[in-house]
């Protein structure tokens, strides 16, 4: 191989290293899985508990947020839902118990 061949290779190895860490643990994670939520939008996947907002599998480890109501824990996938939760938590555990959680579309931010 000469030294272009060689830098080429570099090249590619580097971004495809970057794109691969990205994915797993950066921005990229939350839509493919990573972060314990099992797949995008959570439905199936191996965690522990369901965030009563949108219905998303949460790890407890790995939570991001957390509140008790009624002497229960709740965990949650963001903030965001965390935060909802807490302005009226009868609102969102009557709709996760009816499975109407509007996780379809959900964005945190």
């Amino acid at each position: 191989m000469d030294a272009d061949s060689l830098k080429s290779l570099g090249t590619l190895l580097f971004w495809g290293l970057l794109f691969f860490l990205m994915m797993r643990f950066g921005c990229g994670a939350h839509m493919m899985g990573g972060h314990g939520h099992g797949r995008h939008g959570g439905h199936g996947g191996s965690g522990g508990e369901k965030d009563p907002v949108c219905g998303m599998d949460v790890d407890p480890g790995k939570a991001v947020g957390a509140s008790v109501h009624a002497g229960k824990t709740y965990y949650f996938c963001s903030t965001s839902c965390r935060d909802q939760f807490e302005q009226d938590p009868r609102k969102h555990l009557a709709a996760a118990a009816q499975g109407d959680q509007p996780h379809g579309g959900h964005h945190h931010g």
